[in-house]
């Protein structure tokens, strides 16, 4: 990076950061928290339990945006002054210095950015996310295990919790079917960029030829809503089916019929959940899942008639992002247009950038 490179990374940091400020508003959050501290302060605050949580909730986000505002904020301002009294003395070893911290700079940048993109209530929400392979039996298996994989390595670098509610293995490798929570701070609105289908082009190594294989998996991500939101699903409308568990779970499976599929009749939405040895339990998760579901279809069908289209439902023509791994490795999103080289550190689940790339893209 050059000094003229340097300088106009500069502008467009400090006009990224005014917009960000412009939206945010940072003194308004502030007069909310201390609004909302004051309320605490209230002797029968702490008795409405629910109203209590709610606030907590609402605090605990506003805390977060403001840090990360004022992180940026203060990185930026300290850059700026030191960039000034580098350019006065003409101090080479500043500028060194300056280059050196650009890209964590941006990076810190971009990181509040996204975090303020994030404004829909959903987005704060923990994740249901679903993972079905194609049609290619144990290629797309095993595709979709990677992609699994791919994901919980994220989680990990999020320091994000896991909870599986299904997990179906493959005959011969992979998975046949995966549902899983993914818990912590804007997991469904970072993960929502994720919803789609998935290519992956390969050497298979199950093809003793060492031919090129194309494999797809669907990915499918829900917000886990709360209670506050009524969803209401009666009896008629659905179908429940009992089977027995398959797979790691303990004593249960193959012995009771505790696993639950539901299918939404209307729809034609499936969930199931087969990870507890209580038929009650595993009923109750594939509830919420299905809830979920629910809700994000209203949302997309509600957007889809405010758009003026007719929504279809992801097909294996229409991937959002192709792995190809040979005879030459990249990853790229249709959607951000980008490509990416480091196709193993992004298998290992460095996918952060992929996302707030997509992220920041549909935003524009």
């Amino acid at each position: 990076m050059d000094a003229y490179e340097y300088s106009e990374l500069l502008k467009l940091l400090n006009t990224k950061l005014q917009n960000i400020q412009n939206i945010l508003k940072p003194e308004d959050l502030s007069l909310r928290l201390k609004e909302i501290q004051e309320l605490e302060s209230e002797q029968d605050f702490w008795n409405d339990v629910e109203n209590a949580t709610k606030i907590g909730i609402e605090k605990n986000r506003l805390l977060s945006k403001l840090s990360k505002f004022n992180k940026a904020n203060d990185a930026l301002n300290g850059t700026n002054e030191l960039y000034e009294l580098a350019q006065e003395d003409n101090d080479e070893d500043t500028f060194e210095l300056l280059y050196e911290e650009a890209n964590d700079l941006d990076k810190l940048i971009k990181s509040t950015e996204i975090s303020v993109m994030l404004s829909n209530p959903d987005d704060a929400s923990n994740a249901i996310v679903s993972i079905h392979p194609g049609a290619g039996g144990t290629e797309s298996q095993d595709w979709a295990s990677m992609l699994y994989r791919m994901y919980l390595r994220w989680a990990e670098r999020q320091n994000f919790k896991i909870e599986v509610l299904d997990y179906q293995d493959g005959e011969e490798a992979g998975i046949k079917d995966v549902s899983f929570i993914i818990k912590g701070e804007n997991a469904y609105g970072y993960l929502k960029a994720e919803n789609g289908i998935h290519r992956l082009v390969r050497i298979s190594p199950f093809d003793s030829n060492a031919k090129r294989h194309t494999s797809f998996a669907s990915v499918m991500v829900s917000p886990e809503i709360d209670d506050n939101i009524d969803i209401v699903i009666e009896d008629k409308d659905i179908r429940i089916d009992t089977y027995r568990a398959s797979g790691a779970g303990g004593q249960h499976v193959n012995k009771t019929e505790s696993a639950i599929r539901i299918t939404h009749i209307k729809t034609n939405i499936v969930v199931q959940c087969q990870n507890d040895r209580s038929q009650h339990k595993n009923k109750a998760s594939a509830m919420k899942m299905l809830k979920s579901r629910l809700y994000e279809y209203e949302l997309e069908q509600q957007q889809a008639t405010k758009d003026g289209v007719e929504k279809s439902d992801n097909g294996w023509g229409h991937q959002i992002r192709s792995y190809v791994m040979q005879p030459y490795q990249q990853v790229k999103d249709t959607r951000s247009n980008i490509g990416y080289s480091n196709i193993d550190a992004i298998l290992d689940g460095d996918i952060t950038k992929i996302i707030e790339d997509v992220l920041i893209a549909q935003s524009t």
